[in-house]
């Protein structure tokens, strides 16, 4: 507090604009040297949660517990000036979000780097207002009560924070419950197929809880917005994202990847670019031109010892250039020459392994390329499991095409494909 109201009074010194005005209300800084009741009430509460927490024993005789404090001499600690003002601007700040998440990251690694052999095991918590020994609604009472005296706000006394707090589990468990039912029966809609008898057979809820009248509204959904593929007739000009294009394979076996490509490009007339999972943002892909354009790469070394490379290679492999121009720099009897040769060589493998990791994805199932791509490492087990449970559950997959036209780079937009493939099941 002391430096949120130190921040706005910088701010008002530099603009000339008063800060605390309308409804915003300066805060009071609390003051350890001239305590108020409060402060020693959160201090018992909070150590009560504490020694709960951390099975240790707990001192309940509060002439005890003021004793003990009294005799630790704690000092408030001098306030100086931040460096840095409080972000004093109102709305959602991205560029403060994006900081934050750094942070949060930074902690994150911070966290997974301790030591946990030496740590006391803590004993979790499950909030209980019934219950006047934990010292739960006692932490909420004193901490709310120090927030209202902060902005001089009238206390609210132990019994009402208790009714209010009990309220928030069943208001929660309540709604959920009622939400989740009216998703479930549109999703019994979707499963009869209703969906192929227009939007009249969906409904919109809306439910106003807070106005204690039991109001319950049902109206029919927009429609669904369309979106231009950008196509030529007689293609689809449109479609919206419910659309999608099913391809399902024959007992044969199941198309490559190669031949997936080969049918999206002939069926729509246009270049495939990229496919992978439809709503995945991650720069994975099933299968991705730009490495299928790594196939017309060469590296070669002729019997003179000149280098001759391909110009996607120096793109890939920056380092390669100054080899290979050294290579047609220094004389034939240069012992330097090994070295740069050698240079070269490493990335002509490394080029023939990503090649042949190409081709057998690219001749290979679709279904295998998906979970080579999109697979969690073992390294998180749990969503690793999940991904299983899920894949080996369906036999089709839902797949986004990035493509363009065949003569311009024109974008073009097609709904999502639902690849249907013969599971072992079958």
């Amino acid at each position: 507090i002391l430096n949120l109201c130190h921040s706005a009074d910088a701010m008002e010194a530099s603009s000339g604009k008063k800060f605390w005005t309308g409804t915003k209300r300066r805060p009071r800084p609390v003051d350890w040297n001239d305590p108020i009741p409060e402060l020693m009430e959160y201090l018992y509460a909070t150590a009560g949660l504490y020694a709960s927490v951390w099975k240790v024993e707990c001192v309940r005789d509060r002439d005890e517990f003021e004793a003990l404090v009294k005799k630790l001499n704690l000092q408030q600690p001098e306030w100086t000036p931040p460096s840095e003002n409080v972000n004093l601007s109102e709305g959602d700040d991205e560029a403060e979000a994006g900081d934050q998440g750094e942070q949060t990251e930074k902690l994150k690694n911070e966290l997974y780097s301790v030591n946990t052999s030496g740590l006391q095991e803590a004993n979790p918590q499950d909030f209980e207002k019934d219950d006047d020994l934990n010292f739960h609604i006692d932490f909420l009472t004193v901490a709310t009560n120090l927030r209202s005296w902060n902005y001089d706000i009238k206390s609210s006394p132990r019994h009402k924070v208790k009714v209010t707090a009990g309220r928030i589990i069943p208001a929660l468990a309540t709604t959920t419950a009622m939400v989740c039912g009216l998703v479930d029966i549109e999703f019994c809609k979707l499963v009869l197929g209703l969906q192929s008898q227009g939007r009249d057979k969906f409904l919109n809820s809306n439910i106003n809880l807070a106005a204690g009248s039991g109001n319950f509204t049902t109206f029919c959904p927009d429609p669904p917005i369309p979106i231009a593929t950008g196509l030529k007739p007689p293609q689809p000009q449109s479609f919206t994202s419910w659309d999608k294009y099913v391809l399902t394979c024959g007992w044969e076996g199941e198309l490559t990847v190669e031949q997936l490509v080969q049918h999206i490009e002939k069926q729509f007339g246009v270049s495939v670019h990229r496919i992978f999972q439809a709503g995945n943002k991650e720069d994975k892909a099933v299968y991705n031109d730009v490495d299928k354009q790594k196939l017309d790469w060469t590296v070669t070394i002729d019997e003179a010892g000149k280098a001759s490379v391909s110009d996607g290679v120096f793109k890939q492999w920056p380092q390669i250039r100054m080899a290979v121009q050294m290579l047609g720099r220094l004389p034939p009897a240069s012992g330097q020459r090994k070295v740069f040769a050698a240079q070269v060589e490493n990335v002509k493998k490394a080029l023939d392994q990503t090649k042949q990791s190409f081709k057998e994805t690219f001749q290979g199932p679709v279904s295998a390329a998906f979970r080579a791509a999109y697979r969690p490492s073992d390294e998180d087990t749990e969503k690793q499991q999940y991904f299983d449970t899920i894949f080996e559950s369906r036999n089709y997959l839902v797949l986004g095409i990035d493509c363009h036209h065949e003569e311009g780079e024109d974008e073009i937009h097609l709904p999502s494909v639902k690849f249907v493939f013969p599971s072992q099941r079958d």
